[in-house]
């Protein structure tokens, strides 16, 4: 979808937006959809103003609470890997900042995301619903997933897990001769870094796993 809020300022950003995708490109990043939409995403508006002038830098920037916005190349990963079609129903696990979301959204996507911090929440949905970008939100925990709305064509958890909670697994789409299976794309391990894992839905009972590059995550966090 297009936003159809005007973005105050963008046209500065233009060019940095362009270079960031560059360096993504030369890094791996090999969709050509998914540097398209970060190619739109405006993140300087996803920032805290303090860090502005590093917006359109590859790394991860602090958004309050102890939570960061995610490093481009981190959200361009995961994004290529969910494999996300137009139309595709995507639950996002970690709102954060809103970023993740509006990227999916670019990509034609329908996004339902679970934020575990209320003030982070509020604050994401008024940018994200300011920006256009129409995201469904819901406060709790996201370990739960979002039984709701089940089943999703894809999961992507913006949080280091010990293992992928099984109730995100049974939320994945089970494959039929109409829709290929749900895909989770979760990082797995412990505090010191994690394994970036997608994990596809074959069947009922049946699930394919492809372990692949380390990366470090917040850690996800279940409530008690």
């Amino acid at each position: 979808m297009e936003p159809s809020s005007p973005r105050s300022d963008d046209w500065k950003f233009q060019r940095r937006r362009e270079r960031l995708v560059e360096e993504l490109r030369r890094k791996g990043i090999t969709d050509e959809r998914v540097l398209a939409a970060i190619g739109k995403v405006p993140r300087h508006l996803f920032v805290d103003p303090a860090f502005l002038e590093r917006a359109y830098l590859d790394e991860a920037l602090p958004i309050g609470l102890n939570q960061t916005i995610s490093q481009p190349f981190t959200v361009a990963y995961q994004t290529m890997l969910l494999d996300v079609r137009k139309g595709d129903k995507i639950l996002e696990i970690g709102a954060g900042s809103g970023y993740q979301a509006a990227v999916l959204c670019e990509m034609g996507a329908e996004v339902y995301s679970v934020e575990r911090l209320k003030p982070l929440l509020d604050r994401t949905r008024r940018l994200l619903k300011r920006l256009g970008y129409r995201v469904r939100l819901h406060w709790g925990d996201g370990s739960l997933g979002w039984p709701a709305f089940a089943p999703y064509d894809g999961i992507v958890v913006t949080a280091g897990a010990t293992e992928a909670p099984r109730p995100l697994l049974e939320q994945l789409r089970i494959p039929d001769e109409a829709h290929r299976g749900g895909r989770l794309v979760i990082p797995i391990g412990g505090p010191e870094g994690q394994t970036m894992t997608l994990i596809i839905r074959k069947g009922e009972d049946a699930y394919e796993r492809r372990e692949t590059d380390s990366f470090r995550f917040v850690p996800l966090i279940a409530e008690s």
